[in-house]
């Protein structure tokens, strides 16, 4: 039943019920007040009418409408002498206390005990309300409604945990205001946890309610260390934009240390996105005046930049920068993330590139570019490189169809590349030595070639390409009898040489197939062979040579020394040997189609047995010994199709040794050996999975500007240890308990528990001088196995077998404590010996409220 009726129409009566509510009075306006809008209300068992009491009676699934206010609830009392309405819940059969009012306007809802509400102050007193805002929850005993935005509540608890009638944790307040999406402001403040009162107690709370991002203090965490007591992470949060945001935080410590941090995220959707940090630290070790005290300065920039592909499809801008003291990452104080200083190098790109639309097409790049080797401190870096190009030009193309022929396949094309090119260390990065020893040079090549086909089964390509190399620093050399030494004098200023040489190949690929039976669960073995043969001519360009005399002291004999003034310019000299070479490959793989298993399939299912295995050699016409060069052997063999092939790589040499270990021309059988001398080889595999390559889910390609180790500089994967963040938490680019529901019938798995396991294995054989050594043998591994919906372990660690030692290991644990999650990391041995406990509410904007102890490893921290 649903009526409209105003409410002046219905019966004046007065119910013995509202006896409830005359203690909880609402204040009423000076003037009475008219209702100004209709009132719509229905209920499914009956609406009954008292014109004695002036009231309306709903009952089951009643309902109130009027303006923006609705009221749900199972029993409704329209007072129409009040203007005021009170609905409260029924109870069904069982007793069980049912269909409690649901009161929303303006958007939000509130669901209550019970409540009553005034038509003319639009005021509303609501008991044992229960509310969200943000990430709260929020249960409180008694709330009176003043208006649209602003409520204020008694004895109230609010929480993060999602069931908030038995919460593991909330706040609790006797008096607070509370003003929807903007804030919760209160009295004197309590932390339970579990229902037990904390001495954790505040004389007055603000908690911000905004589910955008708002600026704010970050309160520091506090320890002991090498350095002292300290305060760790704590600093300031800027909100800058929708579109940016700035956290800066920094570390003290009694001994003088201190740290500083900037770190900013920005995106702007279907345009561009990254993230920018910049970390610095000073650090002193003991104290001053002692024997062992040590100070020093570190410092780490990292830049992650890209540029969505639809934004500009003609241009591209992209950066990943990582640069800064090589031993930071093993030095600095708070940071412990693996996946830093196991890696020895550092480096970075910043790019630009634009296409032209034209006929032919242009291409240009602009890049700056720097690798850091952090365990001897070398920089090389480009400032900048400049590269362009000319798509190929087919001069003798016909205007419509296909090419064919030698003639028409003659294409050509330009490319410039030009550098300036610095070559420093740490400790003289950016500083006026570094740009003074600036090596700048440009390469200009026109590449000219054609293919076509012999004897329709052979294809035939050539090339030959030209090359002038400009230079703007040369260096003569000269011999110094006095000092007995060469001397070398740089020529500032153009120079330039040029160069060409001749390319040609032949070949062809060969089929063979075995068919089997029917009945057979192999049905058929297929042989591809890609056989070639190539030759090539470098000349030699010995107008580019000069000689000096050198003098011996001992016999007082002269010799004319040859050398090149290019010889450590950017390009380096041009070739000085003639040669003339004959290549030789042979590339090979194997296949099977065998029956499927799924009785469905219509189709043998194909298999790889050999994938890619390739011999290679070359001969040198014009050399007068060794003219035959090893043969290098290379290949891949498949274990399980798309997750595991083991890849080999080997060199086999036909000559021999002598007595000093040194190639000689002279066979390695004729010498009494085999025909050939394995002088190395290497055999590695990486291999992962999981759980869920036995079930449908296929998984998500992870975007390399949010992996935090990638941005770091390390590994991808987490076979060197997850990353822990700022807090000592385990760093992870998506919870591992997200999406879990914790009812009755996913409590504890049956036999279905989540695992994943990574695998990479590598060994190297070295054998160039009999030495026959394995130079290196280890391998690695990586799991997590989720024991229950809220408990997940894993391990990342090694073993040399080698050395007969394990490598670095760490052993993490992480708990789902519904509203907080806790972690554990510990590296039980090696130098990086350390420990690392948090727990922490899980909403961000409570992420202050946590607890962490840690065992930092030990930094050696050198005078800086």
């Amino acid at each position: 039943m649903v009526s409209t009726l105003p409410l002046a129409q219905l019966v004046r009566t007065q119910d013995s019920i509202l006896g409830l509510f005359e203690r909880d009075t609402l204040k009423q306006p000076r003037q009475n007040r008219m209702i100004t809008d209709v009132v719509k209300y229905k209920a499914t068992d009956y609406m009954r009418l008292s014109n004695r009491k002036k009231k309306m009676y709903l009952y089951n699934e009643a309902q109130v409408i009027y303006q923006d206010m609705t009221i749900d609830a199972g029993y409704i009392i329209i007072d129409n002498e009040r203007n005021e309405v009170y609905a409260y819940g029924i109870t069904d059969s069982t007793g069980a206390y049912i269909q409690t009012p649901v009161f929303t306007q303006g958007g939000k809802t509130v669901e209550p005990d019970s409540i009553r509400f005034n038509f003319d102050s639009e005021r509303a007193l609501v008991y044992n309300s229960r509310t969200q805002e943000a990430s709260f929850n929020v249960k409180g005993q008694v709330t009176k409604r003043e208006n649209d935005s602003v409520y204020f509540m008694k004895n109230v608890r609010f929480t993060t945990s999602e069931d908030v009638d038995d919460p593991d944790y909330y706040f609790y307040a006797r008096k607070i205001k509370f003003v929807p999406d903007k804030k919760i402001v209160s009295g004197l403040v309590n932390m339970y946890i579990a229902d037990i009162p904390t001495p954790l107690g505040l004389p007055f709370g603000y908690f911000p309610l905004t589910e955008e991002r708002t600026s704010g203090f970050i309160i520091p965490s506090f320890g002991d260390s090498q350095q002292g007591y300290f305060l760790q992470n704590g600093g300031y949060y800027f909100a800058l934009s929708d579109y940016a945001d700035l956290l800066a935080v920094g570390d003290y410590y009694t001994n003088g240390s201190y740290a500083m941090r900037l770190e900013s995220s920005y995106t702007k959707r279907y345009k561009f996105r990254g993230n920018f940090s910049f970390r610095y630290e000073r650090q002193y070790n003991s104290e001053r005046g002692f024997p062992d005290f040590s100070e020093s300065s570190v410092y780490n920039i990292r830049w992650s930049h890209s540029q969505d592909a639809k934004a500009s499809p003609s241009s591209r801008f992209s950066a990943s920068v990582n640069l800064g003291s090589s031993n930071y990452y093993q030095q600095s104080v708070n940071q412990s993330n693996t996946a830093n200083f196991l890696n020895n190098t550092l480096s970075s790109s910043v790019s630009y590139s634009k296409t032209f639309e034209s006929t032919p097409g242009v291409n240009f790049s602009l890049t700056a570019t720097h690798s850091q080797n952090t365990n001897t401190g070398e920089i090389n870096m480009t400032l900048p490189t400049l590269q362009a190009s000319v798509d190929r030009i087919y001069p003798f193309a016909p205007k419509g169809g296909s090419k064919k022929g030698i003639i028409q396949n003659i294409n050509l094309q330009y490319n410039l590349r030009a550098e300036n090119r610095f070559n420093t260390t740490d400790s003289l990065f950016f500083q006026p030595e570094m740009f003074a020893d600036a090596v700048m040079g440009a390469q200009h090549s026109i590449p000219l070639a054609t293919n076509f086909k012999i004897l329709k089964y052979f294809s035939v390509s050539a090339s030959t390409n030209f090359e002038e190399n400009w230079v703007f620093k040369t260096f003569e050399r000269s011999f110094d009898q006095a000092s007995n030494a060469v001397v070398i004098d740089t020529i500032n200023g153009f120079d330039s040489y040029r160069t060409y040489n001749f390319n040609a190949s032949i070949g062809t690929t060969l089929y063979g197939r075995k068919d089997f039976s029917k009945d057979s669960k192999i049905q058929a073995i297929r042989h591809v062979m890609r056989p070639s043969i190539s030759y090539g001519i470098n000349p030699a360009f010995d107008q580019y040579y000069d000689t000096y005399e050198r003098t011996s002291l001992t016999d007082g004999l002269t010799e004319l020394v040859e050398y090149s003034r290019f010889t450590g310019s950017l390009y380096g000299a041009p070739n000085q040997n003639y040669s003339s070479s004959i290549g030789l490959s042979i590339s090979n793989t194997l296949e099977a189609k065998v029956r499927d298993k799924d009785s469905t399939a219509t189709e043998p299912k194909k298999i790889k047995l050999l994938n890619n295995f390739s011999l290679s050699t070359s001969y040198n016409l014009a050399a007068d010994s060794l003219k035959l060069a090893p043969i290098s052997v290379r290949g891949g063999i498949p274990i399980v199709q798309n997750k595991l092939d083991i890849n080999f790589t080997g060199n086999l040499d036909p000559y021999a040794l002598n007595n000093r270990n040194q190639r000689i021309d002279k066979l390695n059988i004729a010498n009494g050996g085999s025909l050939f001398r394995l002088t190395n080889a290497n055999v590695s595999f990486g291999y992962s999975f999981s759980s869920k390559d036995f079930s449908d889910k296929d998984d998500e390609n992870e975007d390399e500007i949010d992996n935090e180790s990638k941005r770091n500089g390390g590994r991808p994967d987490d076979l060197f240890g997850k990353n822990t963040d700022l807090d000592g938490n385990l760093y992870e680019d998506e919870d591992p308990f997200e999406g879990k529901e914790d009812n009755e019938n996913k409590k504890w798995y049956n036999y279905k528990i989540p695992w994943d396991i990574r695998l990479s294995y590598t060994m190297t054989y070295s054998n160039q001088q009999r030495q026959s050594e394995i130079t290196s043998h280890s391998i690695m591994f990586s799991g997590d196995v989720e024991l229950s919906p809220k408990w997940a372990v894993g391990a990342s660690s090694g073993f040399d077998l080698r050395e007969r030692g394990f490598t670095y290991t760490q052993l993490r644990f992480q708990r789902d404590l519904d509203s907080w999650r806790m972690s554990f990391s510990w590296v039980p041995f090696s130098a990086r010996r350390s420990w690392n406990f948090f727990i922490g509410i899980k909403a961000s904007m409570l992420s202050d409220i946590k607890y962490e102890a840690r065992r930092q490893p030990t930094r050696a921290i050198g005078r800086n």
